[in-house]
């Protein structure tokens, strides 16, 4: 038996392997095996069955080790990893890393345990007797005789003040047996998240809610590919909708993989899924995956889904890799989150890589959004996914009240803008007395963006990025959000040394303050990355503000979606602007769908909600059709817009960066590369550029760029990865390419 390895050893080459006569049952394609490379072993993924065409059979080694009795990909993860290699530019061996969790790649031991249970019944003569011989025995097994279940060695000897040779004695003589359990790490499995839990049988379905679900039945029980985007405005129940959907496919027998864009929003998830499916679908197993889990946590999922012990998984981006057999349904949950795209190669896309995923595996997918992405969208009009839509909120709630603050009034009647405006403050003291929540959300993290000397106008900035110094108040530091470089914040401008420095913008820590100073009874807490770095934080202070223990929430964008209070009635915005005034064409999409994602925070449970947003341009197309929660409105205006420019979703955009330590060099390559591209591809892709990139210098290295728009993207990628192995690149500059970007800074 022969095999093709796609070993994890740096490279693009799949190695041929001999398979020995002990492993041959073992082996198919999909297992991980432990093969020899040089003089070293790594581990790999078998990923063909059959002997090389152009290499002599003898010469080949050995498979050393197959490192699981069971396949550890299933067939279409493999066919995966090779359209993802070819779409996205990247090595096939970088994306099967991706795929295999760091503690599995390591070879990581099972955590097992070692159990006692009774292996032959004895008399009572027997008992006696061995208790006159041998009392300690006696008293072990009249313990062991007592249970319901083997039970753990080490706890049952610490408890009765036992040594090892004591069952030892008994495993000899065969009343006792000794055998191992794995154990297993489950992730969420405290019982922390108690008070996310839903009322676990499934409750009454409004006719819209209703049709979506007999769509999805009939697609899992049909079997077979179909996309469908589930378009409901927040609060309309699209989880209730999923989780119908998922009793389905387990049902039928099959395995479920549902997405969300953030970690913040798994536990609130998870404790909806394990609800329903141990009330509902025999108590089946829910496996969580994501990267804030240990790596312990990590391995046991991966083994309970690759053995088939759990058949769900839910998870942020990287559980669109989770080895779930049977797959049948893939959900993905605010699938616009601009989350779902990788920052690193393999800089793959979730919701893509999800849908093409479920198109290899024969399931159904269905995307889910009250503001989906154009991409969606337009996929929507061109036959491709079928549109299911949820218009109403659940029992026939009210959308919220939605104002704006114009800010430019607000500046000029009072100096000394804090950040929150009159009519904001006023709101808060009055959920303050009606005992409800509020929700504050910015998204920037800090104190002030800036530091600015009145003086001379100096900006302190960072010495290894182009962006200002961020002032963070906590520690009285100035932190680069890029690169990561920290120092102590100056009493005097470093510059011309006066003492006349001047903080400017908002972050979270300012908002925090100014919420304690002007609404002191408040019982305040703030929820960004510099917060929430412990493990499991942020799932303790939404557990503590769903229980009512906290008034005003501050937060990042990590609050800003999917999360469901149902005493939250008040939601303030207090820079709506941040996310607009950027240099990517998707600023208005991005600000129109945050501020409906916050927006809908408020007023889902009996009370009726209402929003304050705050921004210095009121008249902008995003946040008027925001206050009326227009999608269809937003779209087509915007979508004609893009098809005026053929921006995406009407052509792909490719993004090539090129990074290093001399910009003029940089300029000089990227020039001469755009010139090679030109004459040889001019007729398959529109070249923009080259220029610098929006933030030029990030960890010193400086930042070009060329975009390329087409149509058809693996044939494009094709041709640039061919032209870029014959171009001379300098050997001090780095050059990427990214598909279908989402970040274009």
């Amino acid at each position: 038996m022969i095999v093709g390895v796609h070993p994890l050893a740096g490279f693009d080459k799949v190695l041929h392997y001999r398979v020995p006569e002990p492993m041959r049952a073992e082996v198919q394609v999909g297992s991980l095996v432990r093969v020899p490379i040089l003089n070293t072993l790594r581990l790999g993924v078998v990923g063909e069955v059959g002997a090389p065409r152009d290499f002599p059979v003898d010469r080949l080694k050995a498979v050393v080790q197959v490192a699981y009795p069971f396949p550890a990909f299933t067939p279409e993860l493999l066919e995966l990893a090779r359209w993802m290699a070819r779409y996205y530019a990247c090595g096939i061996d970088s994306v099967i890393e991706t795929m295999i969790p760091a503690a599995v790649r390591r070879g990581a031991a099972i955590r097992q345990e070692r159990l006692l249970a009774i292996a032959h019944r004895a008399s009572a003569e027997e008992i006696e007797a061995l208790a006159r011989r041998a009392p300690q025995q006696a008293r072990l097994y009249g313990f062991l005789a007592a249970q319901v279940r083997p039970q753990p060695k080490g706890l049952v000897l610490q408890r009765l003040g036992m040594t090892a040779a004591v069952p030892g004695a008994l495993v000899k003589r065969g009343w006792l047996r000794e055998e191992a359990r794995r154990v297993e790490r489950i992730a969420y499995a405290d019982g922390q998240d108690a008070g996310e839990l839903v009322q676990a049988l499934p409750h009454a379905l409004n006719p819209e809610q209703q049709a979506a679900v007999d769509a999805l039945a009939a697609d899992v029980a049909a079997g077979g590919f179909k996309v469908s985007l589930l378009l409901g405005v927040t609060g309309s129940g699209k989880t209730e909708v999923y989780l119908r959907a998922i009793d389905s496919a387990l049902r039928a027998g099959g395995g479920v993989m549902f997405l969300v864009p953030e970690v913040a929003l798994t536990p609130q998830t998870v404790a909806r899924l394990r609800s329903r499916l141990e009330a509902v679908a025999g108590g089946q197993r829910c496996v969580v995956w994501h990267s804030h889990l240990s790596e312990g946590e990590r391995l046991d999922g991966w083994l309970a889904l690759a053995t088939g012990e759990a058949r769900v998984v839910v998870g942020a981006r990287s559980a669109v890799f989770a080895p779930v057999r049977n797959l049948r349904l893939v959900v993905v949950d605010e699938e616009h989150e601009p989350a779902y795209k990788q920052g690193e190669s393999p800089r793959y896309h979730g919701r893509d890589v999800a849908v093409m995923r479920a198109k290899l595996a024969g399931a159904v997918a269905v995307l889910g959004s009250a503001t989906p992405s154009l991409e969606s969208f337009t996929n929507v009009e061109l036959g491709k996914y079928r549109l299911l839509q949820l218009p109403n909120r659940v029992d026939a709630r009210r959308l919220p009240h939605i104002e704006v603050v114009d800010l430019r009034i607000e500046m000029t009647r009072k100096r000394g803008f804090s950040g929150l405006s009159d009519r904001l403050v006023r709101a808060m003291h009055e959920r303050l007395e009606r005992r409800e929540q509020t929700i504050l959300f910015i998204n920037r993290r800090g104190y002030s963006s800036s530091m600015q000397c009145r003086k001379c106008g100096h900006v302190e900035g960072c010495a290894h990025c182009s962006i200002a110094m961020t002032y963070h108040r906590t520690d009285e530091t100035l932190r680069c959000h890029l690169c990561g470089e920290q120092r102590g914040a100056p009493d005097r401008c470093p510059e011309c040394g006066a003492p006349d420095i001047r903080w400017r913008g908002l972050g979270t820590q300012r908002v925090e303050e100014a919420v304690r100073r002007f609404v002191p009874r408040a019982r305040v807490e703030r929820m960004d990355t510099d917060t929430m770095a412990r493990k499991n934080r942020f799932r303790e202070v939404l557990a503590e503000f769903r229980a009512g223990r906290i008034d005003v929430l501050v937060g990042t964008q990590m609050i800003g979606k999917g999360l469901d209070f149902p005493n939250v009635t008040l939601v303030g915005l207090v820079d709506a602007d941040i996310s607009m005034h950027v240099p990517d064409f998707r600023a208005n999409e991005r600000t129109f769908q945050l501020l409906v994602q916050v927006a809908g925070r408020a007023g889902r449970g009996d009370r009726a909600g209402e929003v304050i947003v705050q921004t210095f341009t009121p008249q902008s197309e995003a946040i008027q059709f925001s206050k009326r929660a227009d999608f269809a409105g937003f779209a087509a205006g915007e979508l004609t817009v893009r098809r005026t420019f053929r921006y995406p979703p009407y052509r792909h955009l490719i993004q090539h960066l090129f990074r290093g330590p001399n910009p003029d060099k940089l300029r000089f390559y990227a020039e001469q590369w755009a010139k090679l591209v030109e004459r040889e591809l001019g007729d398959r892709v529109e070249l923009r550029g080259p220029s610098s990139a929006p933030i030029e210098k990030i960890k010193d290295e400086y930042r070009w760029q060329v975009w390329y728009f087409t149509s058809g993207v693996t044939k494009a990628v094709a041709e640039l990865e061919r032209l870029r192995a014959g171009f001379q690149w300098a050997d001090d500059m780095v050059q990427v390419l990214d598909v279908d970007p989402v970040d274009l800074a």
